[in-house]
């Protein structure tokens, strides 16, 4: 540890100064005292100051990150390297978030910085008879008909991320975050934690296939702990998770040495005990049984909205749960859409790389189901997958989204350097470990602060834009409102590129015949599709 380092270094330095002193030696000890002074005054600073986590972790030498960048900013700010997932990502896009949650100047000097003709560059179609962007935030409403509590939403949320993923610090400064800007915290498959409850921020409780605090001892769903637990005020809206992006299908597992007397109580487990996470939910394995799940929440939980996350993957096993609700009459209040470019440092790597749909595509695909079934007037979309800035948030909503999670967005207003280190325990910022040595670095209230103002000022962002297409509200960004450069010498609009079904195509039989074949095949009574036209059947 740095931080312990730098104090043994101050000891041992001020012990051999004293030394010289005793032994006669006093210009020696001046001298040495010269050359460690500084090093000790600059690093007690570091120790000591609030503001940046890394240099209160690492003391002096911390110092050298921040003079990489003073020398050449540019490099921070504008250079695109490869994330672990083989998607691009622009480093521009932490600078923004770097720039609104410390409310620094976000202008950028000499113009755009991309490559416009490069294939992929998309854009918002502008007007010229742009609007003044509304002063206020045009909030979205997520309840169905079942529903007897409704929760007013933000257009940007923190995404799932879990105490244990997060240290308590992060947890605490995002919520307290959340509760400061009026936005939602989704808490992770991780369960309720005392740091989710104690600043009293907006919750969405998730609840993964382990069942984390609100499991039976052998790891099935308790009805009785879910339905006390569900009536705590903070906790706005219930998330079923089936997959999530960055590992669709797979499951997981908390090694018995992170099994914490704090941790097990939480997630409701045995201490010093090997915790699974199955791939697959016990409390169903149907689209209906799904579906019944979803009502059963929504009824011990006093009426509040529930729903589900996915990452898309086989599109007839969606269909199937289209036609569940069509069977059932049971639909979710919201569903989220996770992509598979989202994060996390669980991840193996065959996953992160190869299996799950992209946001752009798996949210275009469930917005056109859901419409194709007419079943998406009373269903809010929730769009999560590397969600920063506000044409992010614009063009999901372009492809259908309602509101958007950011994970990446939030945990960058933290404080987060992308020093890649959150699945063995040691982020240098304290943010995405359970090292307390480390994670007492960060200052809540202050990064609170930032958190919340990288929401405010996203969202304003998000306003101009809809001004500056002509338009007056978030809702009326349509697939026409978004450009992609698909060659060097050809762009196309969203509309364009996504096929956009008309109501109650699947559900009249009138869909397209891709669409059609697909819809024939699903089974609300099953996940697995039935077999196609023409495939050889087992006996």
């Amino acid at each position: 540890m740095v931080r312990r380092g730098f104090f043994s270094f101050v000891v041992a330095s001020l012990a051999g100064i004293g030394a010289l002193a005793a032994v006669g030696r006093p210009a020696a000890a001046l001298w040495a005292l010269a050359g460690v002074g500084p090093i000790v005054a600059v690093g007690l600073h570091d120790v000591l100051q609030t503001k940046r986590s890394l240099l209160r972790n690492y003391p002096v030498i911390g110092h050298g990150r921040y003079l990489f960048e003073a020398i050449r900013p540019e490099i921070q700010q504008y250079f695109v390297e490869s994330d672990t997932d083989g998607a691009p990502f622009d480093r521009e896009h932490r600078a923004i978030v770097y720039q609104r949650a410390k409310g620094a100047l976000q202008t950028v000097p000499f113009g755009t910085k991309r490559d416009v003709y490069a294939v992929g560059h998309e854009w918002l179609v502008h007007s010229l008879a742009p609007r003044p962007p509304r002063e206020a935030e045009p909030r979205v409403r997520i309840g169905g008909p079942r529903c007897r509590v409704p929760y007013l939403a933000s257009r940007l949320n923190v995404s799932a991320m879990s105490y244990g993923s997060l240290s308590k610090q992060a947890i605490l400064a995002l919520n307290l975050g959340a509760r400061t800007g009026g936005f939602w915290h989704n808490t992770g498959e991780g369960g309720l934690s005392p740091y989710h409850l104690e600043h009293g921020g907006d919750l969405v409780w998730q609840i993964g296939t382990g069942y984390f605090g609100c499991r039976t001892p052998d790891g099935r769903f308790d009805a009785n702990v879910f339905a006390e637990r569900s009536h705590i005020e903070s906790v706005r809206m219930i998330e079923i998770k089936l997959s999530q992006g960055a590992k669709p299908a797979h499951g997981g597992i908390l090694p018995a040495a992170k099994v914490s007397p704090e941790i097990a109580a939480i997630r409701g487990v045995p201490v010093g005990q090997d915790v699974l996470s199955p791939p697959y939910h016990s409390a169903f394995s149907t689209p209906a049984g799904l579906l019944e799940f979803v009502e059963r929440l929504r009824q011990l939980s006093g009426g509040k909205p529930v729903g589900f996350k996915l990452c898309v993957g086989d599109r007839v096993q969606f269909l199937a749960i289209c036609k569940a609700m069509l069977a059932t009459g049971i639909t979710p209040d919201f569903i989220t859409v996770d992509g598979a470019e989202g994060g996390t440092g669980a991840a193996p790597m065959e996953f992160a790389n190869s299996v799950g749909m992209p946001l752009v595509d798996g949210l275009s695909f469930v917005h056109n189901a859901l419409v194709g079934a007419g079943l998406r007037d009373d269903i809010r979309l929730v769009a999560s997958g590397k969600i920063v800035t506000g044409f992010h948030i614009a063009r999901a909503i372009a492809l259908g989204a309602d509101v958007c999670n950011s994970a990446r967005g939030m945990m960058m207003a933290l404080g987060c350097i992308q020093a890649r280190r959150c699945n063995d325990n040691t982020c240098p910022v304290g943010i995405a470990t359970s090292d307390p040595r480390l994670s007492k670095a960060i200052d809540v209230d202050k990064k609170a602060e930032r958190v919340a103002r990288f929401h405010a000022d996203t969202i304003e962002a998000l306003l101009e834009l809809v001004g500056a297409a002509g338009l007056e509200s978030p809702d009326e960004i349509g697939p026409e409102h978004v450009m992609r450069r698909v060659a060097h010498h050809e762009v196309r609009s969203f509309a364009e590129l996504y096929e956009q079904l008309e109501p109650g195509c699947l559900r009249d039989g009138a869909a397209p015949g891709a669409w059609r074949a697909a819809w024939d095949r699903a089974r609300p009574d099953r996940f697995a599709a039935a077999p196609r036209r023409g495939a050889l059947v087992a006996a």
